[in-house]
């Protein structure tokens, strides 16, 4: 009863908001007469890239419990709030446990990331879990989508031997290293409860270095960095990152900008004009000296 009773909630509140709406806050045109002034229906499904049938079944409160993924994009379609967001979240069953680690990406984070088109920028959970990332960041440091889920996480490319096309010295791969486990070991106060990140620290001392690094029980925030992206098409592309962290879920949003005084900016630009479809997925680089991308 309960269930049948928060769907009917959740069907209510996505009707609310399609209908507060106008069609000219998402680009879409008065070509026809409107018996209200929102959404209908069928531009809120083509918008959040699913079915109408199933936009349908959800309003009238007859769908299963819609995916995070489901709910994340309706959220995006209807521009709602991030308070909004966390009440649909939690109307479609997806209640955040503040014992693991967050892995939502708000709206707003994601209205920051479309402001950013011109620079890579990617989006990591506070275990530097790759959640997200733009077609620029793709084109750059080569596509993310053809990686495993363990091959994404940063952590563990950096110390199993992952690949990358950023070069760095071994000072800086030191500096890097203890930087990252520093910002690891206060996730883990942050989050002590939570066993996917007791069972990535277990995996992690497989690494000697690991080990060496976690022993010492430095505890610090991963902030900025230098890289130089040795690209297969452009050639090397030196960029300045800034990690932003979330105040409320800890994400990490990774933004590269090109390093002043070189010819970065240009470059980015081809490799935004030219795209991902035709550049190489990313690939080991026996000198990179490992990872080190954020």
């Amino acid at each position: 009863m309960r269930e049948t009773v928060r769907m009917n909630d959740l069907g209510a509140a996505l009707r609310a908001w399609r209908d507060r709406l106008p069609p000219s806050a998402v680009g879409l045109a008065h070509s026809s007469p409107r018996r209200a002034p929102g959404l209908r229906r069928e531009e809120l499904a083509v918008l959040a890239g699913i079915s109408i049938e199933y936009v349908v079944r959800i309003e009238q409160g007859r769908a299963a419990t819609p995916s995070a993924q489901v709910c994340l994009a309706l959220a995006r379609a209807l521009q709602l709030s991030d308070e909004e967001q966390a009440h649909l979240m939690r109307l479609a069953g997806h209640v955040a446990d503040p014992a693991r680690v967050p892995r939502l990406i708000p709206g707003s984070v994601h209205r920051i990331m479309d402001q950013l088109v011109g620079h890579p920028l990617s989006v990591y959970d506070a275990t530097w879990q790759l959640l997200h990332w733009n077609p620029l960041f793709a084109a750059t440091f080569g596509d993310p989508s053809a990686l495993s889920a363990d091959a994404r996480n940063m952590l563990l490319c950096q110390f199993e031997g992952g690949p990358s096309r950023v070069r760095v010295t071994r000072a800086e791969r030191s500096a890097y290293e203890e930087s990252l486990v520093a910002d690891l070991r206060a996730t883990t106060s942050r989050y002590p409860d939570d066993p996917e990140l007791t069972a990535l620290v277990a995996r992690l001392t497989r690494s000697a270095r690991f080990r060496e690094l976690w022993a010492l029980g430095t505890v610090a925030a991963h902030q900025s960095g230098h890289k130089v992206v040795e690209h297969p098409e452009v050639g090397a592309v030196a960029l300045d990152s800034d990690t932003l962290t979330t105040q409320d879920s800890n994400l990490r949003v990774v933004v590269y900008t090109p390093r002043p005084g070189t010819d970065a900016r240009s470059k980015l630009d081809l490799l935004a004009a030219i795209g991902t479809q035709r550049l190489a997925p990313l690939a080991a680089d026996g000198d990179s000296g490992g990872p080190a991308h954020v």
